[in-house]
């Protein structure tokens, strides 16, 4: 399973009324979705709406913005308005929100900018420590403003607005920052599925078997799918995880207390537990987004040459392996190409000045072949070009169109232009039922004797061996330069 990073995007720098319209839209949704799960009375409250929030500020920077915040508060003011008596009251409590939303919003979106060229969308150790802090914070101001509308005193209040905030900041906050639409590029197989079946079989199991050690039995099955999902998979469903279990224990469905009635210390110690629980499987995600990017760039770099960026000899034997396309066309053409007297160029300016040559040639000869075939750097100033044709003649063709594109190409070298010349061997053959890799190695073989014809007969020229069947009429089979 692979993510696609062409989703769908509601918000865009260039369309200011249709952000705020978005943001307005979303803060009322989410508003009424945690206004609806209010299970235990007040203090069991499953509130989404901030993590949410503050996941949209952060992932999109340049929502951060004095107006786009006042939207989001206007939203939460105008919804209190209209479903509550809590009057000024309502103020505070909003601001607590949105105390937690810019806290959360400006520091991941700092680090984001900060760090745009790192392969990890997050850091889970510090959205964890934001979600901290900014919870800290909210709590404060949340509990100041409830308690003129609740029973309880200012602690109590404060340790369930802190809990609340936190447990679903750490289970949306990295939902939003990784979440795309998502693209399958295989058929989903059963055994795909079997981290997801562990995961529903240890909520189960929590349910069945209770107490306060039931909160971790999905842990296992998350860090299993954090080995076999990606990053935004394994972020959804520790989201929708945790969710469940908090849903769960606020209706004694998960029964923590076991012999005692739920009581808001063991709400708030459950809430603190999922979250915990719920920063390791991402953390895990992250590692492994983190080494399978090392592992693709380690394989670029044993696959492609670095100074010329095409496939190296390797690289292009893996290429080989690789293909699985039909083969549609009858004829492979394998073709060697040997830059002509390309020591004097480092002798007379420098190694520097043939590197740059190096890979503008590379350049260009990939140019001429395009998409059609491939080019691998052999060693020195050797190069390869493997293409399929429909016959011998289109292979001679295009390795004609090369040498003569590098002839009249000027190569730039500070304040002059150097022009180069190429000798180039061919072998072609009719594909068969032979691997791709076997026909390539003999063809190879016959492309370096008529490179070494090329240049015994002074360079700058094509020699391949032409068979009687595609020759054009008035040739013959001889070996001959082109």
């Amino acid at each position: 399973m692979r993510a696609s990073l062409t989703a769908f995007k509601p918000f865009q720098p260039d369309r200011p009324l249709r952000n705020a319209g978005g943001i307005f839209l979303l803060t009322t949704l989410f508003y009424f979705i945690g206004a609806e799960l209010r299970l235990v009375e007040a203090l069991s409250l499953f509130w989404p709406l901030n993590g949410v929030m503050a996941g949209l500020f952060a992932r999109y920077a340049w929502l951060n913005r004095l107006r786009y915040y006042a939207v989001c508060y206007v939203a939460m003011l105008m919804y209190d308005a209209v479903t509550t008596n809590w009057g000024l009251a309502s103020v505070l409590i909003n601001l607590s929100n949105m105390v937690f939303i810019v806290t959360v919003g400006l520091l991941v979106a700092r680090d984001r900018r900060a760090e745009r060229k790192r392969p990890d969308p997050l850091n889970a150790f510090r959205l964890f420590n934001y979600c901290l802090v900014a919870s800290l914070l909210c709590a404060v101001v949340g509990a100041i403003g409830s308690v003129g509308i609740d029973s309880h005193s200012f602690w109590p209040l404060f340790a369930d607005w802190f809990g609340e905030q936190f447990s679903t900041g750490v289970l949306i906050v990295p939902c939003m920052l990784t979440m795309t639409m998502p693209l399958f590029t295989r058929a989903v197989r059963p055994n795909d599925l079997m981290p997801v079946a562990a995961l529903a079989v240890s909520v189960l199991a929590s349910v069945v078997i209770g107490g306060a050690g039931s909160l971790a039995f999905p842990l296992p099955a998350l860090i299993w799918c954090a080995v076999r999902y990606s990053l935004p998979a394994t972020c959804l469903l520790t989201f929708i995880t945790g969710g469940v279990e908090i849903v769960l224990v606020a209706n004694s469905i998960i029964n923590i207390a076991v012999a005692t009635p739920l009581s808001t210390p063991l709400m708030f110690s459950a809430r603190l537990g999922i979250a915990t629980m719920a920063i390791c499987p991402v953390m895990v995600s992250v590692s492994m987004a983190a080494i399978n990017s090392l592992m693709h760039q380690l394989s670029l770099r044993a696959d492609y040459d670095f100074l010329t960026r095409v496939y190296s000899r390797s690289g292009l034997y893996e290429a080989l392996r690789r293909e699985q396309a039909p083969r549609r066309h009858r004829f492979l053409t394998v073709m060697l190409l040997d830059i002509d007297y390309f020591k004097s160029i480092n002798d007379n300016y420098g190694h520097e000045c043939g590197d740059t040559v190096l890979a503008a040639f590379a350049r260009k000869v990939q140019e001429e072949v395009g998409e059609e075939g491939l080019v691998a750097r052999m060693g020195g100033e050797e190069f390869a070009v493997v293409v399929q044709a429909d016959n011998a003649q289109q292979g001679i063709a295009l390795a004609e169109r090369i040498r003569r594109a590098i002839e009249l190409h000027p190569f730039p070298w500070r304040n002059q232009s150097l022009f180069l010349t190429v000798s180039i061997g061919l072998g072609s053959s009719k594909l068969d039922a032979s691997p791709l890799i076997e026909i390539v190695n003999r063809l190879m073989a016959e492309a370096d004797d008529y490179l070494y014809r090329s240049k015994k007969a002074g360079r700058n020229r094509t020699t391949a061996r032409h068979e009687r069947a595609e020759m054009p009429q008035g040739h013959d089979t001889r070996p001959e330069e082109v």
